[in-house]
């Protein structure tokens, strides 16, 4: 099942206090937390008060991450509503605020006041009109001055953007509890999106759920030991696999257990990026009612005609259905189901 090509050991911490310092959300908040602790696109679920409203570098993260077809969007938009108040501006000045149109071919007042906002917004100049009065100077330099800041902003954005070091990892939409080595396994795939290469990738998987110990029921997370945590190359893609073994804590498990605990998986990709030789991450995470049962992984693998190994993404989240029952009971290899 794992197409992997290096391994390294992972151990089970002997406290889970330990283990939840570790995660950074700390004992007293975590039994108070109610929800998922960290979004399907990997954002944080939390928030921190008491820093302000932080408006400036929250947008600035949003544009960093938000697909390239919606900054394109925002940005062109926000430079022509910019422009249209300023085109409003010099109308609001009369018509002899702005003379020296007859030439362009411009009939609508308006008109003419957005070509000379956006040819003094671009510093490229509009031949034939100009402002007359103090006023109309004024808002003049002052879109003058204002354009070529706002453009100098705009690029650093798009520059920031291409140049910033990043792991576009794409998960499957579900992970799955699928036959595996006699037995059961909890599983995901993914694929580095990217055509820069990731090397030294290194997943770490922790459970998150609710557990009765005697009367006490309390928010508890286990490390999941993988069958492979990391992996030297990642040219295609892999499938990450923690065995249901009896020292599993989700040994027995069932998909009523899981909703009673409100499981969570919480997965955290961290790998080596070639092209600006430095490291990247990337978050995950799946509720109790995103893991599949009854079910394997399609085959990624296809042919293209060459002689090389080739996946379809397309196929990354694909399941074969298997007959009702295969992975909702467990096998007696798992040992005593947990309790409760």
């Amino acid at each position: 099942m794992n197409d992997s090509m290096a391994s390294s050991s992972s151990t089970l911490p002997d406290s889970l206090a330990d283990l939840d310092e570790e995660l950074g959300f700390g004992r007293v908040a975590s039994q108070e937390w109610r929800g998922r602790f960290v979004n399907a696109d990997g954002r944080p679920n939390g928030r921190k008060l008491g820093l302000g409203a932080q408006r400036g570098e929250r947008l600035f993260l949003h544009a960093l991450h938000a697909p390239w077809t919606d900054v394109i969007v925002w940005l062109v938009g926000g430079v022509l509503l910019l422009n249209g108040i300023f085109a409003l501006a010099y109308r609001a000045l009369g018509d002899a605020a702005l003379v020296g149109g007859d030439t362009l071919g411009l009939d609508d007042p308006f008109l003419r006041a957005f070509v000379y906002s956006v040819g003094v917004f671009t510093t490229t100049g509009t031949p034939g009109l100009h402002v007359v009065g103090p006023t109309a100077h004024f808002l003049m330099v002052t879109e003058s001055l204002l354009g070529p800041l706002l453009a100098f902003g705009m690029a650093g954005l798009i520059i920031a953007r291409v140049m910033r070091p990043r792991a576009q990892i794409r998960f499957s939409e579900s992970a799955v509890v699928a036959p595996y080595d006699g037995g059961r396994g909890l599983m995901f795939r993914m694929v580095n999106e990217l055509p820069g290469d990731l090397s030294n990738v290194r997943a770490n998987v922790f459970l998150s759920w609710w557990e009765r110990t005697g009367e006490v029921r309390e928010r508890n997370y286990r490390r999941l030991e993988l069958e492979l945590d990391t992996v030297a190359f990642f040219p295609l893609h892999w499938t990450v696999v923690h065995p249901l073994t009896p020292q599993s804590p989700l040994r027995g498990v069932t998909p009523e257990r899981l909703a009673e605990g409100q499981a969570e998986l919480l997965i955290l990709i961290t790998a080596h990026e070639e092209t600006f030789s430095t490291e990247v991450s990337a978050r995950k995470s799946y509720t109790w009612d995103e893991v599949a049962w009854d079910a394997k992984f399609t085959s990624i693998f296809t042919t293209d005609g060459t002689d090389g190994l080739t996946i379809d993404v397309e196929r990354l989240s694909r399941l074969d259905r298997l007959p009702e029952g295969t992975t909702r009971v467990a096998p007696e290899q798992e040992g005593v189901p947990i309790p409760s």
